[in-house]
């Protein structure tokens, strides 16, 4: 699978704007804030149906435009085009060969993508929410009915969580009522977990393959999956955090709690690895990511490398460029602002560039 072409029409700083890609490497060159991440940024919408930058889909289109417009045609067996549309304050809409999708959800995991940027090192840092958007994100890649049952967790907490701040507003409570909620979120906290906790020992072993290629050294490092659901009896644990719920006014057990915990010689890494330690359990990741979705969907996902050139070391960026040369990947997008640069380190690999002025 690959991306041919794509248009922009008021995508951030992109007024319209048309590019052809080749199949393998496309390195976007251009000064810092021409647009290019922009660019990555706009590849990541079309396949995933959000930025990778925002949290807010209307910061995508272009600062004092109504309008944005994504197109991209794709080619696997066949070509299939691709078209985002929204209109500020209005719904996104995602068509496929013109067609609108019944759901949203029905297009993630149809043109994965995998995307490696300066700031993944925040994974490590950042809280657990941070670390569960990531592995929810590959799992949902990977299985629609996931990201379904997620989506229908997600509005049952947040209808649970509405109940709680009434009982505390208006001082009464409805245990029946609020059982109701507490029982969905069992059922389908239940069927989350266990598509994690069987993600996570399939993953492992991938994760554990990259780091070793990657390091050269013999730190034994892991990935463990924390729930709340992990212990024997679920309807004892929301039983017991009633009490702690009705005081904060929302649920505070569950599998939205759940965290990655990322250890190397049985130590966290967040407190006790270097930093290129965390860079090659970072990019063990990504390229873990990228192996299992390829299994699984039978093609290659689409590689987004941005900024990277800046921010490895010349041993990690080495054994990047080896595999890329080996063709480990299919299609790439690689961005630096340092032209001269990119073309040494990729001296003997077909590349087709792309200037952004």
């Amino acid at each position: 699978m690959f991306l041919q072409k794509l248009q922009l029409v008021n995508f951030k700083n992109y007024e319209n704007s048309f590019f052809e890609f080749s199949e393998g490497l496309n390195c976007i060159v251009g000064k810092n804030g021409s647009g290019k991440t922009n660019l990555m940024d706009a590849v990541y919408f079309l396949s995933l149906s959000k930025s990778s930058i925002h949290n807010q889909d209307v910061l995508s289109i272009k600062f004092e435009e109504d309008y944005m417009h994504i197109e991209g045609v794709f080619c696997k067996e066949n070509s299939e085009l691709i078209t985002c549309s929204m209109q500020r304050g209005g719904k996104k809409m995602f068509f496929q060969d013109k067609s609108p999708y019944e759901r949203m959800g029905d297009h993630i995991g149809k043109y994965p993508v995998v995307l490696i940027a300066p700031d993944d090192t925040d994974l490590i840092r950042d809280s657990s929410d941070t670390r569960r958007k990531l592995f929810d994100g590959i799992i949902a890649q990977l299985d629609s009915d996931y990201l379904k049952t997620y989506q229908v967790y997600n509005r049952t907490l947040d209808q649970r969580n509405s109940l709680l701040r009434q009982f505390g507003e208006h001082n009464y409570f409805d245990e029946d009522l609020l059982n109701i909620y507490t029982e969905k979120l069992l059922i389908l906290g239940e069927e989350i977990y266990q598509k994690r906790k069987t993600f996570v020992e399939d993953f492992l072993l991938i994760f554990k393959k990259y780091y070793a290629f990657l390091s050269e050294g013999n730190d034994e490092v892991h990935i463990g999956y924390k729930s709340d659901l992990a212990s024997a009896n679920t309807k004892n644990l929301f039983k017991a955090s009633l009490a702690a719920d009705l005081a904060a006014q929302r649920t505070t057990k569950g599998i939205h709690k759940d965290d990655y915990e990322f250890t190397m010689d049985q130590m966290a890494v967040k407190k006790f690895g270097s930093q290129g330690q965390k860079k090659s359990f970072i990019m063990a990741i990504r390229l873990a990511q990228f192996e299992i979705l390829e299994s699984q969907k039978g093609f290659k996902p689409i590689l987004l490398l941005d900024d990277i050139f800046d921010k490895l070391d010349e041993k990690r960026i080495a054994k990047l460029v080896e595999m890329i040369d080996n063709n480990s990947f299919g299609q790439v997008f690689l961005t630096d602002a340092r032209e001269n640069r990119t073309k040494e380190l990729l001296s003997e690999i077909e590349v087709r560039f792309h200037v952004i002025a």
